[in-house]
């Protein structure tokens, strides 16, 4: 979060237009953020319109025969048949862009994250600015009442800076409950 993926994804897709590839750009149904589920669009305001999609294999059957750039924002929250479309994509030959989040708010694998990331020919990790230290931070800190969320908390939850803040891998916190003694460890 607020590293920039979604500006860096407009980025790509504003110089395929330029370029006059044919592009298409989906992202997941969940991100319903600042503009509504047709638009991707970054903290700051910028957009680019977007198909919303609840699977990987609806980015499949939208797919136009004639698309030379496909870019996917939140690929985090899509179910796993996302890494064979993305593969499926670039072997026939289309530019597959992607965006998402490597890691949940606990600091661990997200979802499909790790394989698209195996596949792909080229990785750029972005990383926003610690909001604890200043340092480069690699992790999102999920903020429940101002306080660190359990690691027990749902995976998968949508929010802005109300909910989220960026820390490094040293101010990130992610308390567990003992379930013996009902305390925060």
């Amino acid at each position: 979060m607020f590293s920039g993926k979604s500006e860096e994804l407009i980025r790509r897709v504003r110089r395929a237009v330029i370029a006059s590839k044919r592009v298409q750009v989906f992202k997941s149904h969940f991100d319903e953020r600042y503009t509504g589920i047709h638009s991707v669009t970054t903290h700051d305001g910028s957009t680019v319109e977007a198909q919303p999609v609840d699977s990987a294999l609806e980015i499949m059957r939208l797919i136009r025969d004639d698309t030379e750039v496909a870019a996917i924002d939140e690929a985090q929250f899509l179910d796993e048949g996302i890494v064979s479309v993305c593969t499926t994509l670039a072997s026939r030959g289309v530019r597959v862009i992607l965006a998402g989040t490597d890691t949940d708010f606990r600091g661990e694998p997200f979802g499909c994250m790790p394989d698209l990331m195996a596949v792909a020919e080229l990785v750029e990790k972005l990383h926003a600015i610690c909001l604890s230290c200043g340092e480069d931070a690699c992790r999102n800190q999920r903020l429940i009442d101002g306080k660190p969320a359990l690691y027990e908390s749902p995976t998968i939850m949508v929010g802005g800076r109300e909910t989220y803040e960026a820390r490094c891998r040293h101010c990130h916190e992610v308390p567990r409950v003992d379930e013996d003694q009902t305390e925060l460890l």
